[in-house]
């Protein structure tokens, strides 16, 4: 699949700008938790009988709450696509590969030119991804300096040759390395045309590539911080398990500030619905369906 790629406007989030923690609510915490551990390969930073946080290095990039009694995700229910974890090198997501071919199932695996990406669903059936970029001069830039992105088949025997090998006792190696994040997250919604003006109108991303039912925006010259799409003709907003809610990391009170600005004139047009609530540490916004984005700075 190729994209198309519309021009650039200005009033945007800063360069810096970042995907921070994401977070779900599950039904079975035990069994959630060892697939991002295990399978993943994040490590439990910390757990009690309802929530736990996973991350590397000591920092924290997934909150699993359990949540039994909320219903399941239905099947016209907008929410998440899908949590993409961005790993340092190839010698990473091989090892990742390894760890999903024995202890999971892979559902795709993808050369997106910007990128190389594998894909599989959790126990309750959040899609995850796990990419690794490529060096950004390999990046195929338009004549106007948009990143270009395309949907080709993976190298499978390469990224898997290209394994860091087992640890000392001849296991698989367990844990993502230092320098992995959440590098973007991809969404389900009911209309781009609304996602367009809650996060690129609003909080300020710049639209990069588009397809058919799908948009990429991000913050400065990455290929995506966000991805929303309506393949699947999602009509309701989210209610059940899933998604509860991810951060966008801005640099500095300034960017926050702006933030703030562009989402009350986009309030005042009254076009789309959303809620704005201010936090200790930023701002929550929930868009019309039912997602729920936090703002904070560094």
């Amino acid at each position: 699949m190729d994209f198309d790629a519309p021009a650039p406007s200005d009033d945007r989030l800063p360069a810096g700008t970042r995907i921070g923690r994401a977070a779900l609510r599950v039904a079975d915490l035990d069994e959630t938790t060892a697939f991002y551990r295990d399978v993943v390969g994040l490590a439990v930073l910390d757990r009690d009988d309802d929530r736990a946080t996973l991350g590397v290095d000591g920092t924290i990039l997934l909150v699993l709450d359990r949540d039994p009694d909320r219903p399941e995700r239905g099947r016209t229910d907008a929410g998440l696509f899908h949590t993409a974890f961005r790993v340092p090198s190839r010698a990473a997501i091989g090892e990742g590969l390894a760890r999903v071919r024995e202890r999971w199932r892979l559902d795709g695996a993808s050369d997106h030119l910007v990128s190389e990406a594998l894909y599989l669903d959790d126990p309750e059936g959040n899609g995850v991804e796990i990419y690794r970029d490529r060096p950004r001069e390999e990046w195929p830039v338009d004549d106007d300096g948009t990143v270009q992105m395309a949907t080709e088949p993976l190298d499978i025997e390469g990224v898997s040759g290209a394994a860091g090998g087992a640890n000392s006792d001849g296991d698989l190696v367990d844990r993502v390395p230092p320098g992995t994040d959440v590098g973007h997250m991809h969404l389900e919604v009911t209309s781009l045309s609304a996602f367009e003006a809650v996060y690129v109108d609003g909080l300020g991303f710049e639209v990069g590539m588009t397809g058919p039912n799908v948009r990429f925006v991000a913050a400065g010259d990455y290929h995506h911080h966000l991805g929303a799409n309506t393949w699947q003709g999602r009509t309701t907003p989210a209610a059940g398990r899933g998604l509860a809610w991810f951060e966008v990391v801005v640099p500095d009170a300034a960017a926050l500030e702006a933030v703030r600005e562009r989402l009350d004139a986009v309030a005042a047009d009254g076009d789309v619905e959303f809620v704005v609530e201010e936090r200790e540490d930023g701002i929550a916004v929930t868009d019309a369906d039912g997602i729920e984005v936090c703002v904070r700075t560094e």
